[in-house]
């Protein structure tokens, strides 16, 4: 971070009050005033982090960060024990640590794009002193991680995905909306090769990157191989460069000699003529020897691509073999025919029981049958020992005859009565049991006299 122009700053610094204090030491001993303390540090944790974000950058060091937070002239005093304080809980390292904890071999390669220095200072003097130096930078471990996500995606998503190997410089122009400068993108595949995801090594004095790819969980190291096919690669694309300045070579002299022509020069113009038959035809071995080494990277990958579906058949053979371990011809003939005799039994079982169900059906039918003959059977006229109901009305001189005579009609049409009328019937009827009453006892009477 150079400049302060690209931070996007919080609200507060604005407000004098709040800003005095958080550009105030820190107190020598936190549990003083935790809230304080903690509240100042949070601040400028978040506000070191996302102003590097802003700016791309993945490293800061005391000097920048002071000439960057200045306001009214005034620099924060408590960054020493900030930087102290991310140090400590690992969000963020010295550089040249960062470095060397991930490979030696980086230094060679990085002399010139990283900051390495001497250690003039170990990181133990760094947590325990206040004293940070100015110029020592450090790596924003947060940053860095988001860094090489982004390097690794755009390597995936451009054209040059199908080469497992690319040149720094081919790397660099890839990653140059990713990364604002080489440091930047050197601190990426720092982290990148810390992850297994790439490997960079030097290929006769030129810095090449190994990508992981699809569907690995790590890079494997850089083989004779991979070396092979990025010569075949980098002559592909230096071939291919000179057939096109060729071309363009062929066209120019075609052109002059149309002009010298047309300026009645006619031997300067076959002169020209004669170049160009020259260029194409090294135009045309040098393409004969760009298709072949073509047809040779096609070979290549299509041996790639079948040594992959070999180690898919084998993978399949094995997972095969495994599954029909315990399985064999006899033992398969042997559960078919237990299988055909459960088949018959139960079949056989069905049948009884449908011969069940139907012989009682072909029962029921038969009484059914029955019944209904003996409803269509004649009735006989008279049940043996019981006496004949007359069906004619008796005679006026049959005994008994006037008590029928003298029975009330019965009514043919609704009744309807009130409850007064049911109340004198009533009293009517208890009159009559009453008089009747007397004359039996009148009667008894009578007959105890008699006697």
């Amino acid at each position: 971070m150079t400049t302060s122009t690209k931070m996007s700053l919080p609200a507060e610094w604005d407000d004098d009050e709040r800003m005095n204090f958080l550009f105030s030491e820190f107190k020598e001993n936190r549990e003083v005033n935790t809230t304080d303390w903690d509240s100042k540090m949070d601040f400028w944790t978040c506000l070191i982090t996302q102003s590097c974000r802003d700016e791309g950058s993945v490293c800061v060091n005391l000097q920048e960060l002071n000439k960057s937070f200045r306001r009214k002239g005034r620099g924060p005093l408590g960054l020493p024990i900030v930087l102290q304080s991310m140090a400590r809980s690992g969000k963020l390292q010295r550089e040249s640590e960062f470095a060397a904890n991930v490979d030696s071999s980086w230094l060679s390669w990085g002399v010139g794009l990283l900051l390495v220095k001497p250690l003039k200072w170990t990181l133990s003097t760094l947590l325990g002193s206040s004293r940070v130096p100015l110029g020592e930078s450090f790596v924003l471990i947060e940053l860095v991680k988001e860094k090489a996500s982004e390097v690794l995606k755009a390597y995936r998503s451009s054209e040059l995905s199908n080469s497992s190997i690319l040149s720094f410089q081919e790397l660099c122009s890839l990653s140059a909306g990713v990364c604002a400068d080489e440091s930047t993108l050197c601190m990426a595949l720092l982290q990148l090769q810390r992850d297994k995801q790439v490997m960079v090594s030097i290929h006769e004095g030129e810095k090449i990157v190994k990508f992981s790819q699809s569907g690995q969980a790590r890079v494997s190291p850089v083989n004779d191989i991979d070396i092979g096919i990025y010569q075949l690669q980098r002559s592909e694309k230096l071939l291919g460069e000179r057939v096109e300045k060729l071309g363009i070579e062929a066209e120019k002299c075609k052109d002059e000699a149309r002009l010298l022509l047309r300026e009645g020069k006619k031997s300067q113009a076959l002169r020209c003529l004669r170049g160009r038959k020259s260029v194409e035809k090294k135009a045309d071995s040098l393409f004969a020897k760009l298709e072949t080494i073509r047809g040779i990277l096609d070979r290549i990958a299509q041996s790639q691509t079948d040594k992959m579906v070999v180690q898919a058949y084998q993978a399949g053979l094995s997972a095969l073999r495994l599954s029909l371990k315990d399985v064999t011809v006899e033992r398969a003939e042997n559960l078919v025919d237990q299988i055909q005799e459960l088949c018959d039994t139960q079949d056989q079982v069905n049948q009884a029981l449908s011969s069940g169900v139907s012989g009682a059906d072909e029962d029921m039918d038969a009484l059914e049958e029955e019944l209904k003959s003996l409803l269509d059977e004649p009735q006989p006229d008279a049940v043996p020992g019981l006496p004949e109901v007359p069906s004619e009305r008796l005679p006026r001189d049959t005994p008994g005859s006037d008590l029928l005579d003298s029975l009330p009609v019965v009514p043919q049409r609704p009744m309807t009565i009130t409850d007064e009328q049911l109340e004198e019937e009533l009293n009517n009827l208890t009159l009559t049991e009453s008089g009747l009453q007397q004359k039996k006892t009148s009667s008894a009477q009578r007959l105890e006299l008699a006697q």
